[in-house]
Parts: C-alpha cells; structure tokens; sequence
C-alpha cells in the first residue's frame, strides 16, 4: 500500500471495517448457533459462514480468483489439506470451496465468545494437540462425519507460518484419509500472508486465489511410503502459493 494512502486506510478500519466486520461475525455466529441447534448443521452449519466469508473479503477489497473447483465432485466426501499462512486462509476457503465441510481447529478457539459456541455447534472438531487421548477421539469424530458424506478441511501445517513458507506436514488428520479410503484433495492459497501475515493486527487489500488440485488417494503400504506421500501432497500444496 501506497505510503500517503495509509492514513486513509486506518480511518477505513476503523470507521467501516471493524464495526460492520463485528456486527457480520456476531449475527453469522448467532444464526449458526441457533439454526444448528434447531435443525440441520450440514447446511446451517456451512452456508451462514460462506456469506460471512465472503462479507470478509468484500470489506478488504480483497478479491478471490478461483481455479480447480471442477475438481471437486459434490457427491464425494474429501479431506482438504491447505497451506495456513493467515486468517483470510479461512475466509476463502470458508467462501469459496463450493461443498459442505466441518474443520478440524484447535482446542483454543472453542473458548471464543460466541464463536467457539456457534463452531461447536456447527459440528467442526476441535482438537487439543498436547493431548493424545483427547486429539485421538477428535480424529475419530472427523471419521465418522467423513463417514456421513461430509468433508473436512485440515491445516497440515497446524499452525499459521511465521515466514509466509508452507511448513512441513503433520501426519495425524493423513491416517483418516487411510483409514476410510478416503482421497485427499490438496488446496493452495496464495495472497493470505500479503493482505495478513500472523504478526499483523489489520489486514491490507489484496488479491486472493484459491486453487483446487485434483483429488489424489492416500494408501501408504508403510512408513517411508506415508511420508513419501505427505510431501507430494505438500508439494503439490506449494506448487500454486
């Protein structure tokens, strides 16, 4: 962004952005936290945060290319595996995916006033990494929603990176994809970090893309055969950042 545009911008924030930001994400959360509670969470439960999400990028300027999505066949339950370099990674695939999913978050954000409510009740799984046991049932709930016909998206990395590079792949939400025979779909996101890299506070326009490789399926004889086949999922997730 331009040097004298900045002062411009922040009063934008201010005034437009963080007002009709909050009121957007408290009216999706409470909708999504009643609708589901009273009925289908397989729709209540994604299409409220899709118009959120989209609300999100409109109000940064922030327009999202897409490519790939013909790869998806609705009718089929994946697991998405994209790279996280930033909060808009969730508003553009939340927005732009084009298929009924639940994700696979962290423990932590349950704890967010009515966000982790409207979450919970949304049927998303939360996992806590520094608990085995715990992150063990959790994958076990994402098995039986995959189960169900319902995709979940996963953030391999399990955390946003700091450099703006796609981290190395944890293996746990792969042995999912084994266990239910279940391809795996490889998402790339490029633009996220620019517009709101994890040490910034406010997000700056920017252009998104979304691209959706096509689906490629998880069957590691062994160990070295598993890695192999993270890292080319990985690969293929960095291919298009």
């Amino acid at each position: 962004m331009k040097h004298w545009l900045k002062p411009f911008w922040f009063l934008y924030l201010i005034c437009i952005f963080l007002p009709f930001g909050l009121a957007a994400t408290l009216l999706t959360a409470v909708v999504t936290f009643t609708a589901c509670s009273l009925g289908d969470d397989k729709v209540w439960g994604y299409y409220p945060g899709k118009w959120w999400a989209r609300f999100m990028c409109l109000l940064t300027f922030s327009p999202v290319e897409c490519k790939g999505l013909e790869n998806i066949d609705k009718t089929q339950s994946y697991i998405f595996a994209a790279n996280h370099g930033s909060i808009y990674d969730v508003f553009v695939i939340y927005g732009y995916i084009g298929v009924p999913f639940k994700w696979i978050m962290r423990q932590e954000l349950r704890k967010i006033p009515f966000i982790g409510a409207a979450c919970a009740a949304a049927g998303h799984i939360f996992i806590k990494r520094e608990n085995r046991r715990q992150s063990f049932r959790s994958l076990q709930t994402a098995e039986n929603k995959l189960a169900e016909g319902v995709s979940v998206v996963i953030f391999p990395e399990g955390t946003r990176t700091r450099t703006g590079e796609t981290g190395k792949f944890k293996r746990g939400a792969f042995h999912i994809a084994a266990d239910l025979d279940l391809p795996i779909v490889p998402v790339s996101i490029s633009g996220a970090f620019r517009i709101m890299p994890r040490n910034k506070i406010y997000p700056v326009p920017g252009h998104l893309k979304l691209t959706v490789h096509k689906p490629v399926p998880f069957k590691p004889e062994n160990h070295d055969e598993e890695m192999e086949q993270i890292e080319a999922i990985r690969q293929a997730v960095i291919s298009a950042v």
